[in-house]
């Protein structure tokens, strides 16, 4: 993923919008990119740094931002968890279908 497009996802990554192709591509970039995670930072700030001022409350706002991407990560190793599973499902299935049809046509 270039720097572009990363900015352009930043707000979707702000209102938790990212699909999961998105959030591991942003998520790599941004690791890799301190221009873009800076401008996370920035963004981040000023966005939920604006709406807790309305709402008058006490924030740590580096910390949330921590708190976003570690739960963007959690979502990721949740969803390739869940994909590995479906593999190992199917593999099965195909393996019962093969016994199967051994056992019903080959006699």
């Amino acid at each position: 993923m270039e720097c572009k497009e990363a900015e352009k996802l930043i707000r979707k990554f702000i209102d938790d919008e990212l699909d999961y192709r998105e959030s591991i591509q942003f998520m790599e970039h941004v690791k890799e990119c301190g221009n873009c995670k800076e401008e996370l930072a920035i963004q981040f700030l000023v966005s939920e740094g604006m709406a807790n001022l309305e709402q008058g409350g006490a924030f740590d706002l580096q910390g949330e931002l921590d708190k976003r991407m570690e739960k963007v990560e959690k979502r990721i190793a949740r969803n390739e968890n869940l994909r590995y599973i479906s593999y190992v499902i199917e593999f099965f299935a195909v393996v019962l279908i093969i016994i199967f049809i051994m056992l019903v046509f080959v006699k």
